[in-house]
């Protein structure tokens, strides 16, 4: 009988897609606490565009295995896990080391996938799931009649702000190239052409009063256009610097420029808020508080999906061998949803 091997993704420093590497070992053992995942799914983000080129803001030293989060099924239990759990299918968000056919993760850190959900589909929803829901529901507080907007409708994250918003009875605008806008339409989205001249002008046009909210993961100038689009009480949730993935220089100044703007517009008396989101807050203050919210976020994500509010967009599948491409196609711009990886 053949031996089970350990196949992982490293990313030894800044290269392009071809240059990610397949390095080959023993299968781990859980350790006290922890559980052994055989992987299913996990999936490109733009944290592993950031990566690869060293602009993520706090993301390990070269070399490391990159791979945001995963769906797997348990495959063992280390000590003091209930082993129980052997089985059982579950998604994880990790930051890196997805991508590898097997990956050990704290046991308080895996939140089962419910029966019918399969992994793939499952996949899509983690790190998108969990940033579009606490976004649209912990941060802007978005419901019925409030008219929001949406930078990269058609993305990974922004696929499923969409589809949540619509669930809870908002109107919809959301920005995205030519060759997205008839899904959009379709899915009830007033979409909105990204290249166009003047984006907050046209926004503008289809919301003279405002906006409650915008959900924007583009960051750099436009930021304040994005600002300025809210109506009184309205909410900015920023969450990325797109904008400046292909900068050189350093990689925190971005984030910090856009953290001292959402400090000076809060610290206004305008009736408006600004949020910098970050799906890892609270973590190192309050591990458990954190751990729990997550669970309690992703499991009404997958209820989401069960109940048909949200389709997952899977733009492809490929095999953990293939990184280098998968990486290409995501970073392409040519897809819509998720790139998905299969062991």
């Amino acid at each position: 009988m053949r031996t089970e091997e350990l196949v992982e993704v490293v990313l030894p420093g800044k290269v392009e897609p071809e240059g990610l590497r397949i390095r080959h070992g023993a299968v781990p053992t859980p350790g006290p606490g922890q559980v052994l995942i055989r992987m299913e799914a996990t999936g490109v983000s733009f944290a592993e565009q950031q990566m690869r080129r060293g602009r993520y803001y706090d993301q390990p030293p070269f070399p490391f295995v990159p791979g945001y989060d995963l769906v797997g099924t348990v495959q063992s239990t280390g000590e003091g896990v209930e082993p129980g759990l052997a089985g059982t299918r579950v998604a994880a968000l990790l930051k890196v080391g997805g991508w590898a056919s097997h990956v050990l993760v704290d046991a308080a850190d895996v939140v089962p996938v419910p029966e019918g959900i399969e992994a793939a589909q499952a996949e899509t929803l983690v790190v998108n799931g969990i940033t579009a829901w606490q976004m649209l529901h912990r941060k802007a507080r978005v419901r019925a009649g409030h008219t929001i907007v949406v930078y990269g409708a058609n993305g990974g994250v922004g696929s499923v702000l969409v589809q949540l918003a619509l669930a809870a009875g908002a109107r919809v605008i959301g920005t995205a190239s030519v060759r997205h806008h008839d899904a959009l339409r379709e899915r009830g989205v007033v979409p909105v052409d990204y290249r166009a001249a003047d984006v907050a002008a046209r926004i503008r046009e289809l919301a003279p009063g405002g906006v409650d909210a915008v959900f924007d993961h583009v960051g750099g100038r436009g930021i304040v256009d994005s600002w300025r689009l809210l109506a009184p009480g309205g909410t900015l949730v920023s969450y990325g610097s797109a904008s400046t993935r292909d900068a050189e220089g350093s990689k925190q100044l971005p984030v910090l420029k856009l953290l001292g703007r959402v400090w000076l517009w809060n610290a206004l008396p305008n009736r408006r808020r600004a949020y910098f989101y970050n799906v890892w807050a609270g973590r190192a203050l309050a591990k458990n508080r954190f751990r729990s919210r997550l669970r309690a976020d992703l499991t009404q994500v997958f209820a989401s999906l069960r109940r048909g509010d949200l389709t997952p967009q899977i733009a492809a599948e490929l095999p953990l061998a293939e990184a280098s491409e998968a990486l290409r196609l995501a970073e392409s711009g040519t897809v819509a949803g998720k790139v998905v990886l299969h062991p």
